[in-house]
């Protein structure tokens, strides 16, 4: 890819975030020999509906981050518990400190720090201490945003958006919720696409850039 990243750090606050945020960019990511490391901080048990077992996310997110080419190796899952995650801050930013010492990232992608979901709001604060002297991008999640600065925009093919996509339809216990839909995931990057001259994008925030 052009931003000719090697190690790239995905922040999800809870399984299929990151898949919506950015799932176009990690398969654009992917092919171009980038390793992407993915961390879902909660998987949600007590959010998970009637019916499913209540680690089902874990098996879906499994699902999904393989469908965009993530390795089951590079895919690491917490159990902090959903819509607390600010309550464990400190114990969250310790976890992002002992990765960031494993290893040297090109490039992080946090939520939006304009997102107003509490989960989401904690990652993204404690992602920016934990990597302020890397390359940060905020991803959009529209249904959160007040607003978003769309200050960076990576082009994508209609087969990313499609991958995008497959690996969505994974989370089955999340039923149909509407950001989760083909005609939007397609509209919203055909919308950025328009933007910038192109047929498809993911747009981010710029909130670290290292050239």
């Amino acid at each position: 890819m052009e931003l000719g990243c090697k190690e790239v750090l995905v922040l999800a606050p809870h399984t299929d975030d990151g898949e919506l945020g950015l799932g176009g960019t990690i398969c654009k990511l992917i092919e171009g020999g980038a390793n992407v490391t993915y961390i879902a901080f909660s998987t949600a048990e007590a959010s998970v509906p009637a019916g499913f077992p209540k680690d089902v996310l874990k098996t879906e997110v499994r699902r999904a981050t393989g469908v965009l080419g993530i390795r089951p190796e590079n895919l690491i899952i917490h159990n902090y518990q959903v819509r607390k995650l600010n309550y464990v801050r400190q114990e969250i930013l310790e976890d992002l400190i002992r990765i960031r010492q494993e290893k040297t990232f090109d490039l992080v992608f946090i939520p939006s720090p304009h997102d107003i979901h509490q989960d989401h709001t904690t990652i993204a604060q404690e992602g920016i201490r934990a990597f302020k002297n890397t390359t940060i991008l905020g991803y959009e999640l529209i249904w959160n945003n007040l607003t978003f600065n769309t200050q960076c925009f990576i082009a994508l093919e209609r087969r990313h958006i499609a991958q995008k996509m497959l690996a969505l339809q994974e989370y089955h216990s999340q039923g149909k919720r509407n950001y989760l839909s083909e005609d939007f995931v397609f509209s919203l990057a055909k919308a950025r696409g328009v933007q910038v001259g192109c047929d498809y994008a993911e747009a981010f925030e710029v909130i670290r850039l290292f050239m």
